[in-house]
């Protein structure tokens, strides 16, 4: 796994563009028996198109971009309401769908997209991004990996995001973060192994104000844990350097 991973921050690091960047995520994704996949980012303006870099079909997602299903997609409904990963199906979605999102998956089926395991990305960046793996079929050995692996699979889909935000937008800034001086401070010091009291003993803050600083940049880069939120300022501070 530590060789697959690296070799994929390698091939990220180097990457200038969309086919750069897809072969990347096809690299590590078949080195994880997970070919079949679909990184998703909405704009943040509505009008323009979604940023797609997937190995669907070509027919399906030339079709679904054209339909603009992004809109009505389940699965990107389900990750717009959460930041947690989660697998979807025929037989594993509760929620009431439309005749409309019905429709839409039907033909998602078509094309072997039935079932999959979906990685919402919130970064306070755009209203959201997300990478999806998908199969044909409800197999034991998918279901038990991306369960078993989940959290490996969501830092992959953040270094992912992370790296195609900052090479495939021009928006003044795109490489920064939307931290404050504290909060960057703070995460500097937590990737070093340091806690929240010690934090605040450096930065002559209490051990509160520093584990608020953490919480907030976590709310803001759309993670769960710091691990996750010092990666990607590592991730931004390295782009901005080349």
């Amino acid at each position: 796994m530590h060789r697959i991973f690296q070799n994929f921050i390698d091939l990220l690091s180097t990457a200038q563009d969309s086919a750069d960047l897809r072969e990347a995520i096809t690299a590590a994704a078949a080195a994880l028996d997970l070919s079949s996949f679909a990184y998703l980012a909405l704009p943040r303006n509505g009008a323009s198109k979604p940023t797609l870099i997937s190995t669907y079909p070509l027919e399906w997602t030339s079709h679904y971009l054209q339909n603009r299903y992004q809109r009505i997609d389940p699965v990107i409904v389900e990750a717009l309401q959460s930041p947690e990963p989660f697998r979807w199906g025929a037989d594993l979605d509760v929620r009431p769908r439309s005749s409309a999102q019905h429709q839409l998956l039907d033909e998602a089926s078509r094309f072997g997209i039935r079932f999959g395991f979906t990685v919402p990305i919130h970064d306070g960046h755009g209203p959201l991004a997300a990478l999806t793996f998908a199969s044909d079929h409800r197999s034991p050995p998918f279901e038990s990996y991306v369960t078993s692996n989940a959290r490996v699979l969501q830092l992959l889909a953040l270094y992912f995001h992370a790296h195609a935000r900052r090479k495939l937008t021009r928006e003044p800034g795109g490489g920064k973060l939307p931290l404050s001086a504290r909060e960057v401070e703070c995460l500097e010091w937590a990737s070093l192994g340091k806690s929240s009291w010690e934090i605040g003993r450096i930065l002559g803050i209490s051990r509160y104000t520093a584990a608020s600083y953490l919480d907030s940049a976590k709310r803001k880069l759309g993670v769960r844990t710091v691990v996750q939120a010092a990666i990607l300022l590592a991730t931004a501070k390295k782009e901005q350097q080349n």
